[in-house]
């Protein structure tokens, strides 16, 4: 996938604000060495480096464009580029924090336990993802990608998943002592034409689009634009009302 910095970052504030709740549950908590896991174009591991100013920092993504946006605007931070899904610690850290990555990945049954096995003893694995998959705006996406003028091209393409509160729940207890599990939904007002789709386009579109042609991919966003143009309506203020669902959990090793 080729992710588009500028495009993710247009919602920085309300992308960001999930994090800032994570990261709000770990007041009071101290890291002396923190892996940023999914870090993107390095906003929030910016966050990180202002929560914990003496701490060695490293922010892991597999995107070369975002690691460059990262660097670009937080040139003290240790940036690697490394596939997620097969990412070793070359230190036990006392955090790993990931912030809307870990839903891209298969088979959390094995990755989460792996995870907090890195983990110095005591130190915290805190992760935020999208729970948003049963929204209208997934389930439209969903729905055209089916269709047989794009079926044989999108078929298979992956928008992420997660698990259930309560199978999370039932994975990490037995590799933690601590366990914190949540979810939030944020009813997010966002401003501009077209706000939705402008959200998607930085995120979850990007593995479709990775796949289509220029004409046809003009032909599918404009579609998946009107479809979404009458689902979520727009206020008279202006902004339009995006409600999205969060999961969250802070588990220590």
């Amino acid at each position: 996938m080729n992710w588009n910095p500028e495009q993710y970052l247009k919602f920085a504030a309300a992308r960001q604000r999930p994090a800032r709740d994570l990261l709000a549950r770990l007041d009071g908590k101290s890291a002396s060495r923190i892996v940023d896991l999914g870090c993107g174009a390095g906003n929030i591991t910016q966050l990180l480096a202002e929560r914990w100013p003496s701490a060695q920092i490293i922010g892991v993504d597999s995107d070369s464009a975002m690691l460059a946006k990262a660097a670009a605007t937080a040139p003290m931070i240790d940036w690697r580029r490394a596939e997620i899904s097969s990412w070793q610690a070359d230190f036990p850290p006392d955090l790993i924090f990931s912030n809307a990555v870990l839903h891209w990945l298969d088979d959390h049954l094995q990755l989460l336990p792996q995870l907090l096995g890195q983990l110095v003893k005591g130190g915290m694995l805190a992760v935020q993802m999208p729970a948003n998959f049963n929204a209208p705006s997934h389930r439209i996406l969903r729905e055209l990608a089916a269709k047989t003028e794009w079926r044989e091209v999108l078929g298979g393409v992956r928008m992420g998943c997660v698990l259930s509160a309560a199978e999370y729940q039932q994975l990490l207890t037995p590799h933690c002592r601590h366990l914190e599990l949540w979810e939030t939904t944020y009813w997010q007002l966002l401003s501009g034409d077209d706000a939705v789709f402008e959200w998607m386009k930085g995120s979850t579109l990007v593995p479709y689009l990775a796949r289509l042609d220029s004409a046809a991919a003009e032909r599918f966003l404009a579609i998946y634009r009107e479809r979404l143009r009458t689902t979520y309506l727009r206020q008279p203020d202006g902004h339009v009302l995006f409600p999205f669902k969060r999961l969250f959990f802070v588990a220590q090793s």
